[in-house]
This record gives C-alpha cells, sequence and structure tokens, in this order.
C-alpha cells in the first residue's frame, strides 16, 4: 500500500509519526537482487541482467494498519571484489533479505555465510527473511525446500519463494519484513520504558526537617536521593 491508498484513507494518516526502516539486500551475483527491487517499487522487470555496482538506494513509502512507514532500500552488488563493502551498506540495517538462486547451490551457502556476518555485526538487531528467487525456474531447482526453510528456521529467518519475472511473493516479502520490524521496534521501546520506569522507582528523596537533625550550623533543611 502506498500514499495513494492512504490519501484514500483519511483516518489512517494522523495515528501516529511516521517510521524509518532501512532495509539491505545481500546475496550473490545475478541472483535477482536488482530484479526484486525493481519489481517491488515500480513493478517492472527487466529480461536483461544489469550488474549493481557497489551499491543503489530506492526510497518506498507505505501506510501499514495506520502506521506511516518510510523504506531506505539498499540493494549491493554480489561481486566477490565488493563483498568487503558490506558492512559500509548493511550497518545501522533494521531488516535483511538474503537472497539466493533455488538453481545455484552455491549462492545458497554463500547466503549462510551473509547471515554470519550480520548476526556477528548487528546481533539480533536485525529482523531476517530469506528469498529463494527465481522459482519461474523450479524445474531446474538445486536447493531443496526444506533445506532451504529448515536452515531459515534454525538462525531466526523466515524464508519466501519469490520469482521477480512471473511477481511471485515479492509483496509477500517486504510486508512480512515490514511488519517484523515494527514488531521489533515497538518491543525495543516498550523494553526501554520498562527499564526507564524501574530506574525512576528506585530513586527516592528523603525531606529531613530541621526539627530532625541535629542542632548544628548550616543549613536547616537537606535531602538525599539514591
Amino acid at each position: 500500500m502506498d500514499d495513494d491508498t492512504m490519501a484514500d484513507n483519511p483516518s489512517a494518516t494522523g495515528r501516529s509519526s511516521s517510521q524509518n526502516f532501512k532495509v539491505v539486500l545481500l546475496g550473490e551475483g545475478c541472483v535477482g537482487k536488482t530484479s526484486l527491487v525493481l519489481r517491488y517499487t515500480e513493478d517492472k522487470f527487466n529480461d536483461k541482467h544489469v550488474s549493481t555496482l557497489q551499491a543503489s538506494f530506492v526510497k518506498k513509502k507505505l501506510n501499514l494498519n495506520g502506521r506511516r512507514i518510510n523504506l531506505a532500500i539498499w540493494d549491493t552488488a554480489g561481486q566477490e571484489r565488493f563483498h568487503a563493502l558490506g558492512p559500509i551498506y548493511y550497518r545501522m540495517s533494521n531488516g535483511a533479505i538474503l537472497v539466493y538462486d533455488i538453481t545455484d547451490e552455491d549462492s545458497f551457502q554463500k547466503v549462510k555465510n551473509w547471515i554470519k556476518e550480520l548476526k556477528k555485526m548487528l546481533g539480533s538487531e536485525i529482523c531476517l527473511v530469506i528469498a529463494g528467487n527465481k522459482i519461474d525456474l523450479e524445474k531446474d531447482r538445486t536447493v531443496s525446500v526444506e533445506d532451504a526453510e529448515n536452515y531459515a528456521r534454525s538462525v531466526g529467518a523466515v524464508h519466501f519463494h519469490t520469482s521477480a519475472k512471473i511477481n511471485s511473493g515479492i509483496e509477500e516479502i517486504f510486508l512480512n519484513l515490514c511488519y517484523l520490524m515494527i514488531e521489533k521496534a515497538d518491543k525495543q521501546k516498550a523494553d526501554h520504558l520498562v527499564s526507564l520506569n524501574r530506574s525512576g522507582s528506585t530513586r527516592r528523596t528523603i525531606i529531613i526537617d530541621d526539627e530532625d537533625v541535629p542542632s548544628t550550623e548550616g543549613s536547616s533543611r537537606w535531602c538525599c536521593s539514591n
């Protein structure tokens, strides 16, 4: 749902301020990362492969249950020579889409390396989804659905089956990632408020009137906090 949809639902636009999320796509070259982004943001598909050099950046606005969401989507290069630049683009990310080609077993194994790197750098702060892309080439599949989904569960990720060519699973993967990021942000906010309340409850102020204090020179009224 985009800004045009928001305009048709005025009651949804004023309920809360907008939330900004950074999403990064990672995976080997030729797995279809750019095609996924192009299909999602512009509903287009290009049969000719064009390699992403370093990274490209697009924005997408959504309205989800009355929440205005601003997505900053980073499409990174998959070529080996650009791998060292990965941390520059995925740091501070709220979510990551790990893409592999279902007809290329090596691309699936490389996803495992990316996830290890993400968890090392960002811990549990980032929401992970895995896209088994090019399901229009199902007859050439080399990565079993069972293996892919079992692996996704083992690392706390959600697995999706996608194809930019036939426009399958694209909307679902981005929407589900948005909901995961919203849930994560809400939990972090709630935990922060609980922490503030707990720290506030341990502080108390004791006021001692001068009639309770032995007669000495100086201030007749003092307090201490702990």
